[in-house]
């Protein structure tokens, strides 16, 4: 690229995106991102923002571990304060990204200038929907993005929504990192801290406890360099909570993100049952038309329908406890349901609301007025009590209902089965 004289009050906003750089052996982009900001902080360049951590099509067959793509904007004075920036991305790209894993095809993005509304646009539909490599680079070139590809270079795909996407709505994670010599061993934190810093922050940050298995879910379960993450809806919070955790390990440092994750940004509504298409994610209103059943593998299976189609449903076994509640569906029963259609065509519910419980009743023959039941005196005869002999002509049985063991009401499948973007309960309006 041709050198530009700039004026002198002219600054460059320049936007980086970064994704797939990480396998499920180790690594984060996360951490990536970290380690570059600290780096440029060095030559006095600071990020205009938190950076973002912004997670993609939760169907995405390629993504590496959470799909998510990470992005920060810098304003510079020059052109070769841009060059530096690109230098040490993609030299901490190239030093740090696990590109041994089959999956791991990292992508960088460099652009300058104001987001248009067509690259908001990409990045919903990259949400919504799963584009190819190609039209990637396509809609890279026809922005005027620089595009950086490694390997197959699939996280440009990522990089270009992550530095495009609109976030009406935002939380927030505060992610701790782990010393070199400490990552892929067992994570030493102070559970009770935990627990204390939940106690204090709930409802603000969520997703720290799993109630269902009794456990901290802040620390992950991969050989990553993250020692632990912190959801909630402000920087503020969590920080603070960040600050009460106890940690029996050195921090190297932390971070804080503005994320889409817990934002139900995926949710696509006002779709119906015959519009829906596979590896997309709806809220759908629908009643239940043939009630749930088990099937091998501990998963809950039953039918739903609109006045466009029928759609069979799933709570498949890592949900654990929520198969309880969906047990209790019956036919009749109204719902709004979310989550996504998968390959097989089946809906994976993370959530759902029942609006209405349809009438279950048992059908009983009518009592006697001796009180005891009484019995079919054959067909078109009516009943006769087989305590007293009276009869009756009548053939109406007697409709008793039966008491449903479930409210009206939301309903959310455990934090460990929770995808990143789905918005728990506590955060629904």
């Amino acid at each position: 690229m041709g050198s530009i004289v700039l004026n002198s009050n002219e600054k460059i906003i320049l936007h980086i995106g970064i994704d797939d750089t990480d396998s499920n052996e180790g690594m984060c982009t996360t951490y990536l991102t970290h380690i570059i900001i600290e780096q440029l902080k060095e030559h006095n360049i600071y990020p205009d923002d938190l950076p973002r951590l912004i997670r993609l099509n939760p169907f995405a067959r390629y993504k590496t571990r959470g799909n998510g793509a990470l992005s920060f904007r810098v304003t510079l004075n020059s052109r070769s304060q841009v060059e530096l920036v690109e230098n040490i991305v993609l030299e901490n790209v190239e030093k740090y990204s696990m590109f041994e894993g089959v999956n791991t095809n990292p992508g960088v993005i460099f652009y300058e200038g104001e987001i248009t509304d067509e690259m908001r646009e990409y990045a919903v539909n990259a949400i919504y929907s799963i584009y190819t490599i190609g039209y990637a680079e396509n809609f890279a070139k026809k922005i005027g993005a620089r595009v950086h590809k490694f390997k197959k270079g699939r996280g440009i795909i990522g990089a270009i929504a992550s530095i495009s996407i609109d976030l009406s709505d935002e939380t927030f994670e505060c992610l701790a990192y782990r010393t070199p010599e400490n990552i892929g061993t067992k994570r030493k934190l102070n559970q009770d801290s935990i627990y204390d810093m939940n106690e204090k922050t709930y409802p603000e940050t969520f997703d720290n406890i799993d109630i269902e298995g009794n456990y901290t879910a802040i620390e992950p379960h991969t050989p990553c360099p993250v020692l632990y993450g912190i959801r909630g809806n402000t920087p503020e919070i969590v920080e603070q909570a960040h600050k009460m955790v106890e940690s029996y390990e050195e921090i190297e440092g932390y971070c804080i993100f503005r994320t889409n994750q817990h934002t139900d940004m995926h949710i696509q509504e006002g779709v119906n049952i015959s519009d829906m298409n596979i590896n997309s994610c709806y809220k759908i209103q629908c009643k239940v038309t043939k009630n749930p059943h088990d099937i091998e593998g501990g998963h809950v299976f039953f039918e739903v329908s609109d006045d466009t189609g029928i759609l069979e449903c799933a709570a498949f076994e890592p949900t654990k406890t929520f198969r309880n509640i969906i047990r209790k569906l019956r036919v009749g029963d109204e719902l709004i349901l979310y989550g996504g259609l998968n390959e097989n065509k089946t809906f994976n519910i993370e959530k759902f609301k029942l609006i209405s419980l349809a009438p279950q009743y048992n059908i009983l023959n009518p009592v006697c007025s001796c009180g005891k039941r009484m019995k079919s005196a054959g067909k078109n005869k009516g009943y006769k009590c087989p305590k007293c002999g009276n009869k009756t002509s009548s053939e109406d049985k007697i409709k008793e209902l039966i008491p449903r063991d479930i409210s009206e009401g939301f309903y959310e499948v455990p934090t460990e089965a929770r995808r990143h973007l789905s918005k728990p309960i506590v955060r629904m309006k």
